[in-house]
């Protein structure tokens, strides 16, 4: 395994008016160029999460490092994809210039920046689409500039907020293969939340199990089918269904836990 990127030590967050903590105490580790997946019931604090380790958010105890360096605030070497893209994309603005929106504060040249906008649109399949609006797009459309804006940064971690869960099903077929052949492809270390279980599977290294509030790592499942990923014949390997079973009745337990608690 290569060398350790993301690091998240003994995390926890509450919100001032909630009665106890969301997060209560978070360890796990990243490797460099590893795909992890977070998964957990609903109401576990997998976004909460994802703030905390993408600095929009301030932990009440532990830290977050990426390469070695405590992450107190947004960082360069963090790229972010949100859920909903018709709220993350400015309506009035071309793809390139929500593309190279975040790039104008980089002290980039203009040259630079035209290259890593289309550079990026075209590693998400939108070359020829420059000038096109969201609102002239389709739902994975948006989503794909969504993500072309992350990788314009050249984050060397990307994290992801159930990008493709605002898209019909053929739609998020193709976005899991997309993201998947962009994270070969330039080698960034990816971290997803998800709900779907087979998403999780078959997406990534290693998924990250988390239990319900006060939320800590209730287990880590290794992956380990072979790439790349096909949607057809990864699913219909065996191995495929005994990891979706398992991560299946993890979730399951852990909620039905959660609901019997006094």
């Amino acid at each position: 395994m290569n060398d350790i990127v993301i690091e998240v030590q003994h995390l926890g967050f509450k919100y001032p008016s909630a009665p106890k903590p969301t997060l209560g105490d978070i360890d796990f580790s990243v490797a460099r160029g590893e795909f992890v997946s977070v998964v957990g019931p609903s109401g576990a604090g997998k976004t909460t999460l994802l703030n905390c380790i993408s600095g929009l958010t301030r932990p009440t105890s532990g830290r977050v490092l990426v390469e070695g360096e405590a992450i107190t605030a947004p960082s360069s070497k963090i790229g972010i994809v949100f859920q909903d893209y018709s709220r993350s994309l400015f309506p009035w603005l071309t793809a390139e210039k929500n593309v190279a929106l975040p790039l104008g504060s980089r002290g980039l040249s203009a040259e630079e920046i035209r290259n890593r906008v289309s550079g990026a649109l075209a590693s998400v399949g939108l070359g020829g689409q420059e000038k096109k609006y969201p609102w002239e797009m389709s739902g994975g459309m948006q989503q794909r500039v969504a993500i072309a804006r992350a990788l314009a940064l050249e984050p060397h971690v990307l994290i992801m907020d159930e990008p493709m869960a605002s898209v019909d099903a053929q739609t998020r077929s193709d976005l899991e293969d997309l993201v998947l052949g962009i994270w070969a492809e330039r080698g960034v270390t990816v971290i997803l939340v998800t709900h779907d279980i087979d998403e999780a599977v078959y997406m990534s290294d290693r998924v990250v199990i988390l239990s319900t509030p006060p939320t800590a790592v209730h287990d880590v499942m290794e992956v380990g089918l072979a790439r790349p990923r096909h949607q057809l014949e990864t699913k219909d390997d065996p191995d495929f269904g005994h990891l979706r079973s398992r991560l299946f009745t993890a979730i399951r337990e852990l909620r039905e836990f959660s609901a019997a608690k006094p």
